[in-house]
């Protein structure tokens, strides 16, 4: 009998139990009405404008839980010689349908009279849809002016290239006024230094762009370093100006050095003499022009047939910048070779440059060969005139 009398409390209490955790836990969709009903909103409900200037305010229509429907939209307010009207992507609208929980974005536009008087204008942008309608009070303030205001950002403000490369920097110029500007763009690179402005993916040249009143423009400045120019770091400063703004950035370029050869006779001689089947030793002089060690630089030569060309030596190992090294080119016309002008060329290869010269070689005939000659001649004569002799009588 005690057994059963504990049981029934027990089971009682496990009973109980479930509904003392409902009312305590409420579903959450119960705690948080959801919202509907369209609206009509923008982030800056009071702007200020210039005489005879246009300003453009973005709008934002939203439907919050219906289903897609017609809104009316329409502005009033505007004093006489304004002029306001809705754009839907540029284009005057008076009607819109947002799909459910979607906006759709709209921009008012007002225009705004040379001769306006100063002061506070109240507009009201109205949506109205079969379930109720929503209103938008803007002001516009005219008679303030703001003060031109420029900025201007590279994308990238270091480059790094040789004494050949061409420079490009990419950078944005911003319109940060409330009226069109039109800005002069300078650069102020080291001196011998070109440089050019153009549009980010334009070719034209030139020198100032127009920019819209909170618009930006997407721009490149190209630099080309001078011939000499030596290995180093390098600033540009690029700067904006208009109406008495300014911005400006600061680029870098990282030139690294870069060989450059050339070869040429004694005393920049590009002509020689050699005698027919006779070596003829040729002086060339190698230079480091550039502004980086050149190294492996191997000696080579495209003479005419069965002439011969060795080096001494055939290699330089490394030649630093501005130095020069002399090395011998022992020439040997063929032996076959008939007086007059040859050209050969000579080569310089490096590992990172390399660089000819073209010779004009003047080859004379031995005297031992003219002798021969003359020796051939003689013997022919005497040979003609014997036979004249003996032939002559008959």
């Amino acid at each position: 009998m005690h057994r059963a009398f504990w049981i029934i409390p027990i089971f009682a209490a496990f009973l109980a139990l479930p509904s003392v955790v409902q009312a305590a836990d409420p579903p959450l969709a119960t705690a948080i009405p959801h919202l509907k009903g369209m609206w009509l909103t923008t982030d800056y409900p009071s702007v200020a404008a210039q005489d005879g200037q246009t300003t453009s305010i973005k709008l934002k229509l939203q439907n919050y839980g219906l289903p897609p429907e017609r809104v009316a939209l329409s502005v009033d307010g505007a004093p006489e010689g304004w002029r306001a009207m809705i754009l839907g992507k540029g284009t005057p609208v008076t009607a819109a349908m947002p799909s459910t929980d979607k906006d759709v974005p709209l921009t008012l536009r007002v225009d705004v009279p040379a001769n306006a008087s100063k002061g506070t204008q109240h507009l009201v942008v109205h949506a109205k849809y079969p379930g109720g309608s929503a209103d938008l009070p803007i002001d516009v303030t005219t008679g303030t002016q703001l003060p031109a205001q420029l900025a201007l950002k590279a994308q990238l403000p270091s480059l790094d290239g040789t004494p050949t490369t061409s420079f490009g920097y990419q950078f944005n110029v911003k319109n940060d006024s409330d009226k069109d500007l039109l800005v002069k763009l300078v650069a102020k690179p080291p001196q011998g230094f070109q440089t050019n402005f153009t549009e980010a993916y334009g070719t034209q040249q030139l020198s100032s762009i127009p920019i819209e009143a909170g618009k930006n423009k997407d721009m490149k400045v190209n630099v080309t370093p001078p011939a000499n120019v030596t290995a180093g770091t390098y600033p540009v400063e690029v700067v904006a100006s208009a109406d008495g703004a300014t911005a400006a950035t600061h680029l870098t370029m990282n030139i690294t050095g870069q060989p450059k050869l050339s070869l040429s006779g004694e005393n920049d001689r590009l002509s020689a003499q050699a005698e027919a089947g006779e070596a003829t030793p040729i002086h060339l002089v190698v230079r480091n022009n550039g502004s980086a060690p050149a190294s492996d630089i191997e000696l080579s030569s495209s003479p005419p047939s069965d002439w011969k060309v060795t080096f001494q030596p055939d290699k330089i190992p490394t030649l630093a910048p501005n130095e020069k090294r002399t090395v011998q080119a022992l020439l040997t016309p063929s032996a076959k070779a008939v007086a007059g002008d040859y050209m050969t060329t000579f080569n310089a290869n490096g590992k990172d440059d390399s660089t000819s010269a073209d010779f004009r070689i003047t080859v004379a005939t031995s005297t031992l060969w003219g002798l021969v000659g003359v020796g051939f001649l003689a013997i022919a004569l005497l040979v003609a005139v014997g036979a004249v002799a003996r032939y002559g009588r008959r």
